[in-house]
């Protein structure tokens, strides 16, 4: 089986990081800042994305001061704010040694992806790491699903998308891949069940007795 991950809210809990450089990049230029829990919902769309909605402003060059500025910080500083979620590393032990591959699908900037990804030490389980480039200002997940498929030569049959958004539920199913909603991420479960996942794991442990029962059938 091909397993693709998501990153922010499925493998690493990085919202503490991710918040703080938000905030700092809106306090930067002379904005103020933004209740944590009103910055929840943002954490998995692109930078462009967020910092668009929070200055109010269609300004591309404003917006990617802003981008410019949170970058440098999360990388640095937020990524020490950050940790992996309990079980995970268990999780991903399990998955190798029962033969399946391992892919992460992000929309966080392929260079920060593979920064985050080795820097927990997470970087040996999986065969590559998808994500945007950092210039590219629009995109859609869904591509960056097709391009795990296309590595693993994989048919959608044989692969499950595993993340705490309903962007990533959707993007599964724009390729007919199976779809496991992350119930300890950052998507709140009204969110995740409208998206009409294949399985709701509420924790780690539900999501290997799933992957599990999907190869013995």
């Amino acid at each position: 089986m091909h397993l693709l991950f998501d990153l922010d809210g499925t493998l690493v809990d990085s919202f503490p990081g991710i918040s703080r450089s938000i905030n700092h990049a809106l306090t930067t230029l002379g904005r103020g800042p933004v209740p944590e829990e009103h910055l929840r919902p943002f954490v998995g769309a692109r930078l462009v994305t967020i910092f668009s909605t929070l200055l109010q402003s269609e300004d591309a060059t404003l917006v990617d001061r802003a981008v410019d500025i949170y970058r440098p910080l999360f990388d640095e500083v937020g990524i020490l704010e950050s940790h992996v979620f309990p079980g995970v590393p268990d999780a991903l032990t399990t998955f190798r040694s029962a033969g399946h591959s391992l892919q992460v699908v992000t929309v966080r900037s392929i260079d920060s992806a593979r920064l985050v990804v080795r820097h927990f030490g997470l970087d040996h389980y999986f065969d590559a790491v998808h994500g945007p480039h950092p210039t590219e200002r629009a995109g859609d997940k869904a591509d960056l699903v097709r391009a795990a498929l296309d590595l693993a030569g994989a048919q959608s049959g044989d692969a499950i998308m595993i993340g705490d958004r309903a962007e990533d539920i959707r993007a599964a199913r724009a390729h007919g891949v199976r779809a496991v909603a992350a119930g300890w991420g950052y998507g709140a479960p009204e969110e995740l069940h409208d998206a009409r996942p294949d399985y709701f794991a509420a924790t780690v442990g539900d999501l290997v007795a799933y992957a599990t029962r999907v190869v013995c059938r």
